[in-house]
């Protein structure tokens, strides 16, 4: 959701590059260019005024005008300013009960299942969950499904007479059972007092340690307002973003923050139950930045189980096809291509070669088919796949020669890439960094 802006920020830095040293006009373009991409990225104007104020003041510091690196500089204090606009905040998973608010059409149903699911499989919580919509149709089976399919405890002791407040107080019972209970609340398509009176009944009763309010990331700027007023009647205590995976602007979440004075805890970056992750902002400054998130990758390869598989194709291992396969596999696993690149430092300038490299999730599945298709010798050494070789392979795999061909020509592609990020070493340090905590 982001691309925009990295692209208009990058855009502005690549000005700077060329320049020996800061002075105060090329301070003040460079100002003016960051003031308008923030704006267009739809970032509410009173944070676009606070982040600019601030951001001129400390490039205006002598010491930072006298530097012989501007880019860096630059970019330094642009990261700083994005960390503390998106709030940096201690994460605190001590939780008891959750209460999950929002309006329809938001994802809070299936942000309440994501949520119990990474804090079963990465905290270790024994969750349960509670929907207490008894308005939307079939809002009760659609959460009890979520439960069922992720081994996941639903509360299902209540009669279909019951109301949402009648529930609550059905469930909170069982609260000593449990380590943490997520309540599932109802929600409407606007705020009206009755909703929000309901809302303050229930938080009577359950009294929840946390009372997350879920936003849809495309709502842009009248997200912020929603959040204020939930935040004035029910004093909320987080905020959990979804579809942040979709081409929204990126400006309510750079806004959340100080528009609400609330906490970003979650965010929802996919359609996957997986497809949730703890809110860090430096990861996402660094991200806007196209300095990439190594640590988040390194996390998703350590949840699915691939960290060493990730390690082999890393490190000084000769990368042939069978290294490829595997390379292909934790694609499927992380995410797919669109997945990955965001996590990778840099990939925006890579995107394009990426891009004529035909790689795609449609034809990973047929990739593997074909790798699969060749004997050990020829996985270890691509060099001996003569024609005759190729249609062999290709009749054997379902697919055409072409096909075979590209997966070659990709092969060398990325091969090089590897080789590139190997060399920089900064996964092979991260996976250090993690093996030894």
């Amino acid at each position: 959701m982001f691309d925009n802006l990295s692209k208009k920020l990058l855009s502005v830095f690549d000005k700077i590059r060329s320049r020996g040293i800061l002075t105060e006009d090329v301070i003040d373009a460079t100002i003016r260019e960051i003031r308008i991409s923030l704006l267009e990225a739809d970032v509410a104007l009173s944070v676009v005024k606070d982040f600019i104020a601030d951001l001129k003041e400390k490039l205006k510091n002598q010491s930072v005008i006298k530097t012989v690196t501007p880019e860096q500089t630059i970019i330094k204090i642009v990261y700083d300013e994005l960390v503390k606009f998106l709030g940096e905040g201690n994460q605190d998973f001590q939780y008891t009960s959750i209460m999950m608010v929002g309006l329809q059409g938001a994802g809070k149903t299936t942000s309440s299942a994501k949520l119990a699911n990474l804090l079963q499989k990465k905290f270790n919580k024994k969750c349960l969950l509670v929907s207490l919509d008894t308005y939307r149709p079939a809002a009760i089976e659609q959460l009890k499904t979520l439960a069922k399919s992720n081994d996941i405890c639903f509360f299902d002791n209540f009669d279909a007479s019951d109301t949402p407040v009648g529930i609550a107080k059905k469930a909170y019972i069982h609260t000593n059972n449990y380590d943490v209970i997520i309540y599932d609340t109802a929600g409407r398509t606007y705020l009206d007092n009755t909703m929000m009176q309901e809302l303050l009944q229930i938080k009577s009763i359950v009294k929840p340690q946390d009372i997350l309010l879920t936003i849809n990331s495309m709502m842009g700027q009248n997200s912020l307002n929603t959040a204020k007023s939930f935040n004035e009647q029910l004093s909320l205590t987080g905020l959990v973003f979804t579809g942040i995976d979709g081409d929204a602007r990126g400006g309510a979440i750079l806004s959340a923050k100080a528009v609400t004075n609330c906490q970003i805890k979650f965010i929802g970056v996919g359609e996957k139950i997986s497809d949730i992750e703890v809110f860090h902002a430096d990861r996402i400054a660094s991200r806007i930045l196209d300095k990439g998130d190594v640590v988040s990758l390194v996390e998703r390869a350590i949840d699915t189980n691939i960290a060493e598989n990730v390690a082999d194709v890393k490190t000084g291992r000769e990368f042939d096809l069978n290294g490829m396969e595997v390379y292909l596999k934790q694609i499927e696993k992380i995410g797919g291509m669109k997945g990955i690149m965001k996590f990778i430092p840099g990939i925006k300038q890579m995107q394009e070669k990426l891009t004529q490299s035909g790689m795609s999730d449609k034809v990973i599945a047929q990739q593997i088919a074909i790798i699969r298709s060749m004997t050990p010798k020829e996985r270890k050494n691509p060099k001996i796949l003569d024609a005759s070789r190729r249609r062999r392979i290709a009749n054997g795999s379902g697919q055409n020669v072409s096909a075979v061909n590209r997966l070659i020509t990709q092969f060398e592609q990325i091969k090089a890439v590897m080789i590139k990020m190997a060399n920089g070493n900064f996964m092979q340090s991260m996976l250090r960094n993690f093996k030894h905590r």
